[in-house]
């Protein structure tokens, strides 16, 4: 069973061994689920979004009160596109999990309000390509990151049949 949690500083913390223990049964998997600069990062960037939004700005990820994932928004956006960024422990790629995440994810979105998503994937991830096809999300271009390379573009609108608008 795939669990969404919305995420604070402190299960922030928690993911970088400076918190403490939850009082909740949830543990992290072996291996953890991404490297602490990119938790470290990502905790900065939620932290900024939530100062401008009583929205949660990111969610743990559990399968059978293990925390396996990571979703965050990335960027606030423009226009209400917001870009969300995820990530999966490498123990548990390829299964299937950050796809019903994300499933499970859209209508919390769409239930706070968001209109529309933004996301990119690597040229050369067609995991994380087919995890948001297959959650409606259609490729809207190419981008060239000066640290992360090319880009595809991906968006999603909330609102209406799922096509970006």
């Amino acid at each position: 069973m795939i669990t969404l949690h919305a995420m604070n500083d402190a299960d922030f913390a928690w993911l970088l061994g400076e918190g403490e223990a939850r009082a909740d049964t949830l543990s992290l998997c072996a291996g953890g689920i991404a490297p602490d600069e990119v938790t470290a990062m990502l905790r900065g960037v939620a932290g900024s979004i939530a100062e401008t939004t009583d929205r949660p700005a990111a969610w743990m990820v559990s399968s059978n009160d293990q925390v396996v994932g990571m979703i965050s928004f990335t960027n606030a956006g423009v226009d209400g596109r917001y870009e969300i960024g995820y990530g999966m422990a490498p123990i548990h790629q390829g299964r299937g999990v950050m796809t019903r995440a994300i499933a499970e994810l859209l209508p919390q979105l769409r239930a706070d309000g968001h209109d529309h998503l933004t996301a990119k994937t690597s040229v050369d991830n067609p995991g994380s390509q087919r995890v948001l096809e297959k959650n409606g999300f259609v490729r809207t271009g190419t981008h060239d990151d000066p640290e992360d390379g090319a880009l595809i573009v991906w968006a999603i609108n909330l609102t209406s049949n799922g096509r970006p608008a």
